[in-house]
């Protein structure tokens, strides 16, 4: 269905001639087959017996596994953004800024901080380690470390999609650091 959408906006962003647009959604639907060719090549290894129509019907992406995708090339964009300022080289950071806007279109409604602190803390609650407070480079820090992997692997599946990893990250340490 998120595919669908994905490909009516991309033609109709080539009827309106908004090469912006139509370029970054041609990429992301390149990454979604790619992702699909990926997904029926394991598939035909599994279940070799499967007829081509039913190989097909198996591969095709889940809205779930598209919205992975967008969090990935929204990803690639962000660290882009990042190395072409630091290269000077504003005029492609804003096309990189542009496209990533493009991309959340397609993403669910972001978490606001609060929501998200909130849902850290019920997963700290959840998995219910007391943590030493430690830098995490120190032996009592690595602990903190498979905490902070424990709470992480309980988030995740709830978030995916409708925060940014690395400020989760962040709040995680932040939260088990108190």
């Amino acid at each position: 269905m998120l595919k669908q959408q994905i490909q009516s906006d991309a033609t109709t962003s080539l009827k309106s001639g908004d090469s912006l647009v139509l370029s970054t959604l041609r990429m992301l639907l390149a990454s979604i087959f790619i992702r699909e060719k990926e997904k029926r090549y394991k598939i035909s290894k599994v279940k070799p017996d499967l007829k081509e129509e039913q190989l097909q019907k198996e591969s095709e992406l889940t809205d779930e596994e598209i919205i992975e995708t967008v969090s990935s090339e929204i990803k690639k964009r962000k660290d882009a953004i990042v190395l072409y300022e630091k290269g000077n080289r504003p005029e492609l950071a804003n096309k990189e800024k542009k496209e990533s806007e493009i991309l959340k279109k397609y993403l669910p409604e972001q978490l606001s901080e609060e929501e998200l602190k909130k849902m850290i803390e019920e997963s700290i609650a959840k998995v219910g380690i007391k943590v030493p407070s430690a830098p995490f480079g120190t032996a009592q820090g690595k602990r903190s470390g498979q905490v902070m992997g424990k709470v992480m692997a309980d988030l995740n599946p709830k978030i995916r999609g409708r925060a940014d990893g690395g400020e989760v990250s962040k709040i995680v340490k932040e939260l088990l650091s108190k």
